[in-house]
């Protein structure tokens, strides 16, 4: 047989072997199944998609919450003068100008900080837990606040668990926030100057005395 003729015969074979794949194909595997696997396929990566959203909302609530006491510290440089009305301390243990080294761990860097006493007070002293009138997540067990940062407090001191409404400024969003009592000290607390994560502070407010050790 001549090459054209081969070449011919060998191409008609290969359509029918094409057309027949195809039919058996379509018997085999029906369309509608093929359309109800892509509907599948599709709604299952949309659903790992929202899984891994929700994870990452979660982590995001998760991590503002345990860092609360931590999470937003945005001190000013200068924390200001002492609240009206607030007792200096009449023997304390370390006064003003004493130099001191920092227990506390109430912000990155401030454990272990070198600092100056630039102010000693008696009064109770609390720990609280607030949301900011800024929005955003809930601070936790933040220390500390001072009674006489606190709007028409009354007698000292508070029991733990009262609602109380903030009149401090430490921190963006304080201010006029609604806190709830953690906890309260009535040790001598102490306004400080320190260096603590490359940032210079000076009339740092507070640190209670068993967060304080002298400087060596």
């Amino acid at each position: 047989m001549k090459a054209p003729a081969r070449l011919a015969l060998y191409g008609a074979g290969l359509v029918v072997a094409f057309s027949a794949a195809y039919g058996l194909a379509g018997v085999v595997v029906p369309d509608s199944v093929v359309a109800a696997w892509q509907d599948t396929s599709g709604m299952k990566d949309h659903s790992e998609g929202q899984d891994d959203m929700g994870t990452h909302d979660r982590g995001m609530n998760e991590a503002g919450q345990e860092a609360g006491g931590m999470a937003g510290h945005e001190h000013a440089p200068d924390g200001g003068r002492a609240p009206e009305g607030i007792r200096p301390a009449t023997n304390p243990t370390y006064p003003v100008g004493t130099k001191v080294i920092l227990t506390a761990d109430h912000m990155p860097g401030m454990k272990g900080a070198d600092a100056v006493i630039s102010g000693a007070f008696d009064t109770t002293t609390y720990s609280v837990s607030y949301t900011p009138t800024t929005g955003g997540h809930p601070v936790v067990d933040h220390r500390w606040v001072v009674h006489e940062e606190l709007d028409n407090a009354g007698n000292a001191p508070l029991a733990d668990g009262m609602e109380v409404v903030l009149n401090a400024e430490h921190m963006t969003g304080m201010s006029g926030a609604k806190a709830m009592i953690d906890s309260s000290t009535a040790e001598t607390v102490y306004v400080v100057d320190v260096d603590a994560n490359g940032m210079t502070m000076s009339n740092h407010k507070w640190v209670v005395e068993s967060e304080i050790k002298p400087a060596s």
